[in-house]
């Protein structure tokens, strides 16, 4: 793979993404945080603060989970629905680079979109004195990126062979079960039925664990204010290595698609 031509389609998704006022959300952001710091002081007058909080980094990780899932399942199927892969393909380009610059495409709108979202946060805490640990919300931050970026690669693996809106129930699935994989395994040895322990311990190890990148009650309830550097190290080093896998998978079965 040619890192230059990695670069220029990284870039043109992110123009394209950009010129769809994708980054619009960011103001629709910035609106619902300002709704939510006027209004929570009337309804939690004694747990407003704590409620912010939580509401602010819900709101992120909402928001940029929309933005990965939609954006993302349409990264690779929406070329193939068009036709215009054919055109994208009959250039120098290798398709493991059409999949790794679409992937980073993607990642540098989420970066910027997390980034701009987290310093918003921050001025409202900070304008509202609130009690709050930045370094804890940076991080939860950074993890929340990582966490976007595992659920772009899961995006476009199912987007390389699936329909649009398959691609992104199945993305939203994995997003949902891969936050809860521990409680179900846990649900499993419940259930004392051998075939529902097997199948959860089985969705346990295929499925990414997405609970070791959400960091938000760390942030919120201060639970990790002098964060383990091994374990944060550790969590990060794990979502690289399943997004680097799931983008192997995705590089492999594009590959072996006829157009």
């Amino acid at each position: 793979m040619a890192i230059n031509r990695i670069f220029v389609l990284a870039k043109n998704v992110f123009q394209e993404v950009v010129r769809d006022r994708i980054l619009y959300i960011i103001g629709f952001y910035a609106l619902i945080i300002a709704i939510a710091f006027r209004l929570l002081p009337e309804f939690a007058a004694t747990t407003e603060n704590k409620i912010f909080l939580d509401f602010g980094m819900a709101a992120m990780n909402a928001i940029g989970l929309i933005v990965t899932i939609f954006i993302g399942t349409g990264l690779v199927n929406k070329e193939i629905e068009k036709r215009t892969i054919l055109v994208l393909i009959a250039k120098p380009v290798s398709r493991s680079e059409i999949i790794v610059g679409k992937y980073l495409g993607l990642s540098a709108v989420l970066a910027v979109l997390v980034a701009t979202m987290t310093a918003i946060y921050l001025l409202f805490l900070q304008f509202g004195n609130i009690s709050h640990s930045t370094t804890s919300i940076l991080i939860a931050a950074i993890f929340l990126f990582l966490q976007l970026s595992l659920i772009t690669s899961v995006a476009i693996t199912f987007g390389v062979f699936t329909a649009s809106l398959l691609a992104t129930v199945l993305t939203f699935a994995v997003y949902l079960i891969g936050n809860i994989t521990h409680d179900l395994v846990q649900l499993g040895r419940l259930s004392g039925n051998p075939g529902m322990e097997r199948l959860t311990q089985g969705l346990f190890l295929i499925l990414p664990d997405l609970s070791r990148l959400n960091l938000k009650n760390d942030a919120v309830y201060g639970l990790q204010a002098l964060p383990d550097t091994i374990a944060l190290i550790t969590s990060a080093g794990y979502g690289l290595l399943y997004s680097a896998m799931l983008l192997a998978i995705a590089i492999f079965i594009f590959s072996q698609r006829e157009f």
